[in-house]
Formats: C-alpha cells, sequence, structure tokens
C-alpha cells in the first residue's frame, strides 16, 4: 500500500449544477483527496519540498472549484484530478470525492458524491519506420508524445536497423522503443498514437507492409488485457528482436505480467 495523505471534506462554494439557479446561485460542495505519494524522504528528512504540501493542494482545489462551472459532478471531479496530477510534484494518484450536499432532486437525502481514482501510469511503445526520412519520422513522433498535455516521455533508446517482418520484400526498418508516463487509458493512447501515424502519413494497406511510422503499444504498467483493437502486452513482442533489442536498451528488467520473463531474459531466448 503506498503512503497516502488524506484531505476530509472541504468546504467550496461553488457553481456547479445542471439546473441554471444553480450555476447562477451557488452552493456548497464538500471535496476530499487521497494523494498518494512516498513519503519516506521526506519523513527521513523533515523536508517539505519531498512531499506535497496539503495547503497548497486545498488552496487550489478551491480555486479549481470556483473558477470553472460544470453541469455534473464527473466533469468537476475529472478536470480537478487531471490538474492536480499535472501540477503536484511526487504526486502519483489521486482519490477524489466531490460531494454535494443537499442535491436537489426533489427527495430528502443528505449527500451524492462522485469519486474517482486517477494517477500516472508508464507505458512502453515501439516505433518503426521503412520510408522516407525514417529517422525524422522517429525523432517527430517522439516529440509530438512528449508535447502531449498529459504525458511526458521519459527515456528514447537508440535507433537500430532491422530487416522487414512477415513481407520480407521491402526496405529495411529504423526501430526504437521509448518509456513514457501518461494520465492517459490505454484506448486514448492508442488514439494518440493512431493521430501521430496519420499526421506521418500512415496507409494501412498491406499488414506488416512498408509504412511511413509504425507505433505499437507494447507494455501498460503490468496490465493484460484484450479488446478488438488492442492487445497489451502485445501480443508478438516476445517473438520480435527489432522489439526486443531497443526495448532491453531502457527496460532490461521490465517483466512479461503473463509469461513472467524479463525482457533480457526473453531476448537471450531469441
Amino acid at each position: 500500500m503506498k503512503d497516502q495523505i488524506k484531505i476530509v471534506n472541504l468546504e467550496i462554494f461553488a457553481r456547479h449544477g445542471v439546473f441554471p439557479e444553480e450555476n447562477r446561485l451557488g452552493q456548497k460542495f464538500l471535496v476530499s483527496a487521497v494523494l498518494s505519494v512516498d513519503t519516506r524522504k521526506a519523513g527521513k528528512a523533515d523536508d517539505l519540498e519531498a512531499s506535497v504540501d496539503y495547503g497548497e493542494v486545498c488552496r487550489f482545489m478551491d480555486s479549481y472549484m470556483k473558477a470553472h462551472t460544470y453541469k455534473l459532478l464527473e466533469c468537476a471531479a475529472e478536470g480537478l484530478a487531471k490538474e492536480l496530477l499535472l501540477r503536484t510534484p511526487h504526486l502519483e494518484n489521486v482519490r477524489l470525492e466531490v460531494k454535494k450536499p443537499w442535491a436537489p432532486v426533489g427527495l430528502p437525502l443528505e449527500t451524492v458524491s462522485v469519486e474517482i481514482s486517477r494517477g500516472w501510469h508508464t507505458a512502453y511503445i515501439a516505433l518503426g519506420s521503412n520510408m522516407g526520412d525514417r529517422k525524422a519520422y522517429l525523432d517527430e513522433a517522439a516529440a509530438a508524445l512528449n508535447e502531449l498535455a498529459d504525458t511526458e516521455v521519459i527515456k528514447v533508446s537508440s535507433y537500430y536497423e532491422t530487416p522487414p517482418y512477415g513481407v520480407t520484400d521491402q526496405a529495411d526498418f529504423l526501430n526504437a522503443c521509448l518509456k513514457l508516463r501518461t494520465l492517459l487509458t490505454p484506448e486514448e493512447l492508442l488514439e494518440e498514437l493512431h493521430g501521430i501515424e496519420q499526421a506521418a502519413g500512415r496507409e494501412r494497406v498491406i499488414r506488416w507492409g512498408p509504412r511511413t511510422l509504425d507505433l505499437d503499444i507494447i507494455f501498460y504498467d503490468d496490465l493484460v488485457t484484450e479488446s478488438e483493437d488492442l492487445c497489451i502486452p502485445h501480443v508478438e513482442m516476445h517473438k520480435r528482436k527489432f522489439v526486443l533489442e531497443p526495448l532491453h536498451e531502457i527496460a532490461p528488467y521490465k517483466r512479461h505480467p503473463v509469461y513472467g520473463e524479463t525482457v533480457r531474459e526473453m531476448l537471450v531466448k531469441m
């Protein structure tokens, strides 16, 4: 269990609600937050800079709730959680509850609330190109990911010249892997990757065929999931040297959540 700093029932007068009079007149809201942060360094050094300033967090939550007007509590909670994570050093995860006492539902009740949990995630992305200025495509993809408001690129591997996979009658690829932290869900991240591919002129004509840019999610935390559009971990990553070599450079001891092997162990078996 991670260390936690808890803020309980901060009273804020704000203007959120479906009815026009709620937006005009305003009402009291109660906001509670559980902040997940490693407090050991601060606890040993007695140094506020190594922890989260809960007073500053309270002041920010108060100003954010007052500065915005939303119809839904869900939207207020989502926006507040995102901004807290983006602006608060050391904050790994936040669980927020936004309560609305005496909500106008025409029946006696004490409070209605929305509670969400949001946090930073670590993902590994494979990059590849075998058309045009391959290096420029990879450079621009890494830069585009880093420019997303809720994503930060942490490490980028070297670029590896590799023979084509699947359809071999085509030019060699330039491949790489990068590590990023993100607030996006896997589905949202995949959508952003597709947008970056499209901006690079990617056309999905032939499976394993030539492409200006190919971006794949290899790992997302230790998540194991499968849907029609997305499989995490990437279903064939353990069979692909052009993925394992650059991935090994930046994350040799990252363990596959299904097979239990590290990237280094999988690469040695190739």
